[in-house]
């Protein structure tokens, strides 16, 4: 009798696999950024369809938007100013380069925030190809001015 084997890799992209910390982190990045609520909006796990193609940044920060609760979006065409990824299990992070690179930026996204649990790092990347990493204290955002508080993110 012939079986047919399912590849892991074929049923899920690896940035579809989450976890505990990955889940914990976009929580507490939410919560971190509720304070800039009235300039902008957090939006964790949003569909996109940019000019580059579909793509779902773990958070998406924009200016604040329109709301319509009558007609909702489920894929939005409008890059974020900020994409924010977060490196998930078995992921490699030059999956989250290439997305920057070839995805985020050519479609408009203005700054990526990497974010590497393991090791509790945050880079954030523009597209001049300059790169600021952040290992403690505060972390500032040069396009959006937001901070964020690497003790408390990775508590």
């Amino acid at each position: 009798m012939e079986t047919n084997q399912v590849d892991f890799f074929e049923e899920y992209h690896s940035e579809d696999i989450t976890s505990i910390n990955h889940s914990k982190l976009i929580h507490r990045l939410s919560v971190a950024l509720d304070r800039y609520d009235d300039s902008y909006d957090i939006l964790p796990e949003l569909e996109l369809e940019l000019s580059t193609g579909k793509c779902k940044p773990d958070v998406a920060i924009y200016q604040n938007l329109s709301v319509d609760w009558l007609n909702d979006v489920i894929y939005y065409n409008q890059p974020p100013i900020v994409a924010v990824e977060i490196l998930s299990p078995k992921q490699a992070f030059t999956d989250l380069t290439d997305k920057a690179y070839k995805q985020y930026f050519p479609a408009g996204v203005q700054s990526v925030w990497l974010i590497i649990p393991t090791t509790r790092i945050i880079q954030t990347l523009l597209p001049d190809g300059s790169i600021q990493t952040s290992v403690s204290g505060i972390m500032k955002d040069p396009i959006t001015g937001m901070e964020l508080d690497l003790g408390y993110l990775f508590k």
